[in-house]
């Protein structure tokens, strides 16, 4: 078996440039969307916030403004080949040494403290990241890498349902979580619903479903059905943008499944606000 080694010096490089890009800039896809939401609304606070958003995309990138104040918690979903030796330190260590050369360089807001309690001191420097390491077949690293807002993740929920909860049931509580949210996860909003799994694996289910690709059907059509459903439910809400009224209140709803338990079927609901930020790379 032949093995490809890869330097820490080339991850570094790759995963600076890219946090260094959705700092400023949101998924392409975003701005689109948007101005759909635009043209679809009649509300003048609506229509004014919504222009607002879409000034700050083209501004941002250009005086280099971060998207949001809050840069919030790098999560790194890393995908490992089999057959590719990183030389240097343990990723972890990598992502973490680069996230703090990248913030003191863009002058980023500190967003992480050091005990989640107690002291709750500031790090100052964003680290550590949050990293999920999975290995696969290969030579290559695959990187996910998300700025994840604290507002928007705060609102976000998880239920041990029984394996008779219907679709019905789960379509309830995702638009139950977004009302209890209603303004606080600064909307419109990009919805992850995680199903199966376990307790923790459903909660990583719904985090990486936001990253999936905004115009992309879920592949099973009857998810796909019910991703629908649960985006014109949500919209239906009337809670609106930045939860001033209106008609839209979410952007995309995407759904991941896993095997589960015969006795369980959990649910978990990850927010994503405005500022989607999101990339992902492969070295």
């Amino acid at each position: 078996m032949a093995y490809r080694y890869v330097s820490c010096e080339t991850i570094e490089s790759e995963l600076a440039n890219a946090i260094k890009y959705i700092t400023f800039t949101p998924d392409p896809e975003l701005p689109a969307l948007l101005k759909n939401a635009l043209a679809n609304e009649t509300g003048e606070i609506s229509k004014d916030i919504l222009n607002c958003m879409l000034k700050n995309i083209e501004l941002a990138p250009k005086i280099e403004i971060p998207l949001c104040q809050d840069t919030g918690t790098l999560v790194v979903f890393a995908e490992i080949g089999n057959q590719c030796i990183i030389e240097g330190p343990p990723l972890p260590e990598i992502i973490n040494e680069t996230l703090i050369k990248v913030s003191k360089e863009l002058y980023l807001r500190p967003s992480i403290v050091k005990d989640p309690l107690l002291q709750r001191e500031n790090t100052g420097n964003n680290a550590p990241a949050i990293v999920h390491i999975s290995i696969i077949k290969g030579d290559t690293i695959k990187l996910q890498i998300d700025q994840k807002g604290g507002g928007a993740e705060n609102m976000s929920r998880l239920q041990m349902f029984t394996p008779s909860a219907s679709s019905e049931d789960i379509k309830n509580f995702v638009v139950e979580t977004v009302t209890l949210a209603g303004g606080n996860a600064c909307p419109p909003l990009i919805i992850g619903i995680g199903i199966g799994g376990n307790f923790e694996t459903c909660a990583l289910l719904a985090k990486k479903a936001i990253l999936r690709p905004l115009s992309k059907k879920n592949p099973l059509k009857e998810y796909a059905v019910l991703e629908q459903e649960i985006l014109e439910s949500v919209n239906a809400t009337g809670i609106g943008v930045q939860g001033l009224g209106g008609k839209t209140n979410a952007l995309a709803v995407h759904i991941l499944t896993a095997p589960c338990h015969i006795a369980s079927l959990p649910v978990a609901v990850n927010l994503q606000c405005h500022s989607h930020r999101h990339i992902e790379i492969i070295i």
